[in-house]
């Protein structure tokens, strides 16, 4: 396995803009497992399944195509919510886990951002963080995000749709999201994008020097 990068953290901390940054910076590829899991979501509402059927997310996740990752629709308030409801099935997480371990396992290497990428998909990853920020800034970037498409929804409202998946994610009985013991934390709440980059490539650097060290 090459240099590996994995990136947890909870919705809308910066995680995903902070993978690719670092993905193009080290010249390594990058996946956003969170596509994965809304790839699923959209499989099952598009054959006009039920998001709470395990069987038929579990079928659409063993069918999984990466290509089909380059779909926009998959970025949209729906899918994200239906990504949280299929990640909760244990079958669907470990149809997507042997996925994720291939692509981690390139040469050479690769960056990953999830909720169980350091903990369960690659434990073994050389460099981990885990970025998080308030559930008020959290909020507050995907209502700015959402407010610029023009979605109309409110603040108030996306703070709770925050809040909930964050329950969601850490009380699901298989891979909740929670740090890996040996992860840095980045607290991104009062950071700009730039600063956080900056802190995260330094940490990544960090684990680099390491690792050619050993």
């Amino acid at each position: 396995m090459g240099f590996v990068v994995a990136i947890d953290g909870p919705a809308a901390s910066g995680k995903g803009t902070l993978a690719a940054r670092l993905g193009q910076a080290l010249g390594l590829p990058v996946l956003d497992s969170g596509l994965l899991y809304r790839a699923v979501a959209a499989a099952v509402l598009s054959d006009g399944g039920d998001l709470d059927d395990e069987a038929a997310c579990a079928a659409a996740a063993a069918g999984l195509d990466l290509d089909a990752l380059d779909d926009p629709a998959l970025r949209s308030p729906q899918m994200s919510d239906g990504a949280s409801r299929v990640a909760i099935h244990p079958s669907v997480r470990a149809a997507l886990v042997s996925l994720q371990r291939d692509f981690a396992a390139r040469e050479p290497g690769a960056v990953l951002d999830g909720r169980d990428i350091g903990t369960v998909i690659v434990p073994g990853a050389a460099a981990k963080l885990f970025v998080t920020a308030s559930a008020d800034a959290r909020a507050l970037r995907r209502w700015r995000e959402r407010d610029a498409r023009g979605e109309g929804m409110t603040y108030e409202d996306v703070l709770a749709d925050i809040r909930e998946r964050d329950e969601r994610d850490e009380r699901r009985s298989v891979a909740p999201l929670r740090a890996a013991p040996d992860a840095v934390l980045l607290d991104t709440t009062d950071l700009s994008i730039d600063a956080a980059f900056d802190a995260a490539r330094r940490i990544v650097e960090a684990a680099r020097a390491r690792a050619g060290a050993a």
